[in-house]
């Protein structure tokens, strides 16, 4: 987690712990605990120790036992939308990869919180035909919004809701055997949400039975445990690392120090001086003839889909899994598109490009 010892190091001492590997006895004296989302924080972690403040540095919260915080009265924070930039980013280079007329497709998204919204902004403003599920809004909150059948009618799907197993709405296989085949022929599905959201099983039965469904995920079920031969028959697969950019990393951890200085001194603790997480960079040029020659040269997902191809290859499954979470700890450093100072070279209409490029945050 980028920036902790600058956010929280004048607290005391940080002790750093695998997510997956964190155990009762290694929170037992600790105050706070910082997580993401591999992390599953609950009674069985928490019982009889001393933490008083947790902090998960992700959108989703379904690692998150809030109700057993709640109980406990114990601080619990997040960070909704610290990583929406990165996760549009993502969807934006899987489109110019698989989909180069994306720019005149309809493109539906199912969750239009943080993320999902976010991207519908972003394809909105850029003249995209956007379909939106999203039931807990309505007309007013959205002029796009659409029924669950008349979404998967849209040549790319975009998952981006977050899982949830009860309620009037649950999530979890939300495309399941008999929704995945009410999508459109060669349509585009994207899962850069949860995983269980799509039913895994159901959608290798699917490609495996001559579907010409067309799959990108970044997210699986389970993780990190996931299916070799789903990763065969997707077009691009990733290890959870859409929203992981630089940028939303540092984001993460700032929100989180903004709720827990303003937690401590609402409780009448001492709340001291807070390092600036903000990094001060000069942005990098790049340059291209198309929207989509910029997008790639800021990120190239098939770069992380050889990767994940090549760290996964013909392994156990628990070496399989291990590997997932090597690829995840060790990824190589990504900035968003504002990182970026776009020139548009050779193009016939330089003046639009470079408009659709300011709008996506290039500077």
């Amino acid at each position: 987690m980028l920036m902790v010892e600058e956010l929280f190091g004048q607290l005391g001492t940080i002790d750093y712990i695998a997510g997956r590997q964190i155990s009762a006895a290694d929170v037992a004296d600790a105050d706070i605990l910082l997580v993401r989302s591999v992390t599953r924080v609950d009674r069985a972690l928490l019982e009889g120790s001393s933490v008083a403040f947790v902090g998960s540095a992700t959108i989703g919260t379904d690692h998150v036992d809030q109700a057993y915080l709640a109980e406990q009265g114990i601080r619990f924070a997040h960070a909704p939308g610290c990583n929406a930039n990165a996760v549009v980013q993502y969807v934006l280079s899987v489109l110019c990869n698989l989909q180069p007329d994306w720019l005149n497709c309809t493109v539906g998204i199912v969750g239009c919180g943080n993320v999902g919204g976010r991207l519908y902004r972003t394809l909105r403003s850029l003249g995209v035909d956007c379909r939106v599920y999203d039931p807990f809004l309505n007309s007013a909150d959205n002029p796009d919004l659409t029924d669950f059948e008349s979404l998967l009618g849209a040549d790319i799907i975009s998952v981006h809701t977050p899982l949830t197993t009860d309620g009037e709405f649950p999530t979890q296989h939300l495309f399941n055997t008999d929704m995945l085949a009410r999508l459109s022929e060669d349509s585009l599905l994207i899962n850069a949400g949860r995983g269980a959201v799509v039913d895994n099983t159901a959608l290798l039965n699917l490609l495996e039975n001559g579907s010409t469904l067309r799959v990108a995920l970044d997210v699986w079920e389970p993780e990190p445990n996931i299916n070799g031969q789903l990763l065969e028959r997707v077009l691009l697969a990733t290890p959870h690392i859409a929203g992981y950019s630089r940028e939303g990393k540092i984001r993460g951890t700032e929100m989180l120090a903004e709720d827990f200085y303003q937690w401590r001194e609402d409780i009448g603790g001492s709340v001291g001086e807070i390092e600036a997480a903000s990094e001060q960079t000069s942005p990098v040029a790049i340059s291209g003839q198309t929207l989509a020659e910029l997008i790639l040269a800021s990120y190239d997902v098939v770069d992380d889909d050889r990767r994940m191809r090549e760290a996964l290859v013909v392994q156990t499954a628990q070496a399989a899994g291990e590997s997932f979470d090597r690829l995840r700890k060790e990824y190589p450093q990504r900035h968003e598109f504002s990182h970026f100072s776009a020139e548009v070279t050779g193009s016939s209409d330089t003046e639009t490009t470079l408009k659709q490029a300011r709008l996506l945050g290039f500077i």
